[in-house]
């Protein structure tokens, strides 16, 4: 299974949320992209792949980020 979940863009790039399944494990990914000449979008190597239960302990921490800057 390999699902994109959202495209956003950022600048000329995009992060894209991805699930994924490798070995019977369930991953969720964020990573970069970027437009390639032939204007395929293309992975960079800058992004995560976590198993849902830490990737949840990071949104739990970005939130918490997030309510120290109002």
């Amino acid at each position: 299974m390999e699902k994109t979940v959202k495209d956003i863009e950022k600048g000329q790039d995009l992060i894209r949320i991805e699930l994924s399944e490798f070995k019977g494990n369930q991953y969720v990914g964020v990573r970069i992209y970027y437009m390639d000449d032939r204007g395929d979008w293309k992975p960079t190597r800058k992004g995560l792949t976590l198993v849902p239960e830490v990737m949840v302990q990071v949104r739990d921490a970005i939130n918490e980020a997030l309510g120290e800057l109002e």
